[in-house]
């Protein structure tokens, strides 16, 4: 049994431009993330057999906006953002690695996101067996892929982040 996942990131929001962490809060997208949502569903020529995103506003926009004239959109909360507690929309000037096992002050840690969304893979793996899915979330959540799917660290995941090292693609490609 294997699910195709494609990996989309939400357009880029205010809070982004402004460096803070947005987590659990709604977000909201800037002008600059409905021109690439909008403009990610003409990059993307892969059909999906069903398209997921996180139940928070930015990743319901981001996928409308990319795949909503296509696809019905089924949002789910395990795609969520790891919650940030106290430090939610504030800036984002701390090291992700020390919330690895240690939760944020009043937050979740990034291995409580890893369970969530092990969770919500073994739900694709019955339900959608051998189809392409596509994703439309979150940073923590996608680090939880590559630790899951990948076989990396946590530390691996976070360092080799695309958004550590400038390279944004339209979609990432993982099987479970």
């Amino acid at each position: 049994m294997t699910v195709e996942i494609t990996y989309f990131v939400h357009g880029t929001t205010t809070d982004n431009e402004e460096n803070r962490a947005t987590g659990h809060a709604p977000g909201t997208l800037s002008d600059l993330g409905v021109r690439q949502a909008s403009e990610l569903g003409d990059k993307v020529e892969e059909k999906f057999d069903a398209v997921y995103c996180s139940d928070l506003r930015r990743a319901i926009r981001s996928a409308k906006l990319a795949f909503g004239d296509k696809y019905e959109i089924t949002s789910d909360e395990r795609l969520r953002e790891c919650d940030y507690g106290e430090m939610t929309q504030e800036k984002a000037e701390w090291n992700l690695r020390d919330f690895i096992e240690e939760p944020y002050p009043d937050g979740e840690s990034y291995l409580q996101v890893q369970n969530r969304i092990k969770d919500f893979l073994e739900y694709l793996k019955e339900e959608h067996d051998k189809e392409k899915i596509a994703l439309v979330a979150h940073q923590a959540p996608q680090l939880a892929i590559e630790v899951i799917t990948e076989g990396k660290s946590w530390e691996e995941a976070i360092e080799e982040d695309w958004r550590e090292v400038g390279v944004w693609q339209p979609g990432w490609k993982y099987e479970y």
